[in-house]
């Protein structure tokens, strides 16, 4: 399931975008020096009247070492920064701005796609799990332990903690996760929270459902047609720096599912990529439901963080019912 050139150009056109609009910040941060620092447009004009001089005295037959000019604009350079401190402007006040510093937002490091680009590609091709939505609504920042007491909150505090240092390890320590306990006490929460916060630190996310996973490699590995799109989903499930599979055993499981899982979850695991699960189930029943080997990968490969309590989905909902009841 490869970009198709539509799609390719709407990325590349919102790099260009995002190349103008920082372009125009940076000319309004310039203008405003010229406007407020005396003597600032004076020395940028010396700036390139010395290198114009120096090559009409190259183009003169003068023979010139290039350390002169290169002394002349370090000389400029530094009475420029001189008067932006004086002027109480930050050294750095005057520096090009990039919403991905190390791309320059251009997309690419050398002929290599960067981190931003291929999770805009993550985007665009699975923008059906609508990754970017759900991290507005579940973070870190608005998290709440409110709802945990005595040891379901002790469990909600071993899990969240297991979660920051997951996030804080993730360049230097292969982790996996795997998140368990009972409905709607707070799993696929916090493991939005992983994908929000890595997400802010450039890392590539891909976020599925189990039972929309499996739905998708199904329609592309026995559409006849669809060979090609089946190499690259997989190839981009096991490749992304974190992939989360959100309510395992909601999907239907079956031969298929199980074959696919654990090459997935095997794979995966060889090329040292992590991988976070949520699911319902207790253990016992995650073994009796899929194979030994898939059991044994998870609980010899993960990280298990078990979190209970009560329903907050429920609790919520029924908070809003008698809020709107009292109005």
């Amino acid at each position: 399931m490869a970009l198709t050139n539509s799609q390719y150009d709407a990325i590349m056109h919102e790099y260009e975008e995002r190349r103008s609009l920082h372009r125009q910040e940076l000319e309004e941060r310039l203008q405003s020096v010229y406007e407020n620092v005396p003597g600032y447009k004076e020395l940028e004009d010396r700036t390139a009247t010395a290198s114009v001089e120096f090559g009409k005295r190259l183009l003169r037959g003068e023979v010139l070492p290039k350390e002169d000019l290169a002394k002349e604009l370090a000389q400029i350079a530094a009475q420029k920064q001189m008067l932006l401190v004086q002027a109480g402007y930050s050294r750095d006040f005057l520096d090009m701005g990039y919403t991905c510093p190390d791309c320059k937002d251009t997309g690419y490091i050398g002929n290599e796609k960067c981190h931003c680009f291929k999770q805009k590609i993550v985007d665009t091709l699975y923008n059906k799990s609508n990754l970017r939505t759900l991290t507005r609504q579940n973070n870190f920042r608005i998290m709440s332990r409110d709802y945990y007491k005595g040891d379901d909150l002790s469990r909600f505090n071993g899990a969240v903690k297991a979660a920051e240092d997951f996030i804080n390890n993730f360049d230097s320590d292969y982790q996996n996760l795997f998140i368990y306990g009972t409905v709607g006490t707070g799993k696929s929460f916090l493991s939005i929270c992983i994908a929000d916060e890595l997400l802010k630190k450039g890392h590539s996310v891909i976020y599925f459902s189990s039972t929309g996973l499996f739905e998708l490699l199904g329609e592309v590995t026995f559409n006849r047609e669809s060979r090609q799109d089946f190499q690259n989903v997989f190839g981009e499930l096991l490749e992304c720096e974190l992939l989360i599979i959100d309510d395992m055993g909601t999907e239907m499981v079956n031969n298929f599912v199980l074959s696919k899982l654990f090459s997935l979850l095997n794979e995966r695991d060889l090329r040292k990529k992590s991988t976070v699960i949520t699911t319902n189930f207790a253990l016992d029943q995650l073994q009796n439901t899929y194979s030994d080997r898939i059991f044994s990968r998870v609980t010899g490969n993960y990280k298990l963080l078990k979190i209970s309590g009560p329903d907050i989905r429920r609790l919520k909902k029924l908070a809003k019912k008698e809020s709107e009841d009292l109005k």
